[in-house]
């Protein structure tokens, strides 16, 4: 696994304000944003895969 240093400026910001900024009810809606980004990023990967074969 790679470290927090090995990612992009902008992960490392927002694993910090997460770990120490962010007021509990806002995690959620974080959590959410987050999850759905990668999961549409992962089906779009599926599907290029899938059209290349």
């Amino acid at each position: 696994m790679k470290k927090v240093s090995d990612f992009p400026k902008t992960i490392n910001k927002t694993v910090r304000y997460i770990k120490q900024d962010a007021p509990l009810e806002d995690l959620e809606a974080i959590h959410q944003l987050i999850k759905t980004a990668i999961d549409r990023r992962k089906q779009l990967e599926n599907r290029s895969s899938k059209a290349t074969c």
